[in-house]
């Protein structure tokens, strides 16, 4: 059995199956799902079952610059943010790697991250077995 990895509060994660190499996540173990917050999204439904067409900003200073990826709807999660408000969001499964680590991870989309610093929340279910966090550091696996 392999040791878990070590990271940091902040990281940078890749989803090699979008052609995304970089981009930041915010390492989270208050939280139990993961988000990945997106320009927008549209469900779409085929014969497999539904699918959602992400529409994912590669640099908040340059919102223009778009990328398109594809994920398999698994359901749906009634999400309480942390202001307070709720939020019914789509949960789609995707391959993310973080340093050496490829990992399928459950994630709820949102449009409520956009203009965040860091798009994508890491939660306890994705690091679970696999990762220990290190809250005094960060970046610990490099970009």
């Amino acid at each position: 059995m392999t040791p878990p990895l070590l990271i940091g509060r902040k990281e940078y994660v890749a989803f090699p199956e979008w052609g995304l190499r970089r981009l930041r996540a915010k390492v989270d173990t208050g939280a139990f799902s993961s988000a990945l917050g997106v320009e927008g999204y549209d469900l779409e439904e085929r014969p497999g079952g539904p699918v959602a067409r992400l529409r994912i900003v590669l640099n908040r200073r340059k919102p223009d610059r778009v990328r398109l990826a594809e994920a398999p709807v698994l359901g749906f999660a009634r999400v309480v943010c942390s202001n307070g408000t709720c939020e019914q969001r789509p949960v789609v499964a995707a391959l993310v790697r973080l340093g050496p680590v490829e990992k399928r991870v459950r994630l709820t989309l949102t449009t409520n991250r956009v203009a965040l610093r860091h798009r994508m929340l890491l939660g306890r279910e994705a690091l679970n077995g696999t990762f220990v966090v290190d809250v005094s550091r960060k970046y610990l696996l490099g970009g």
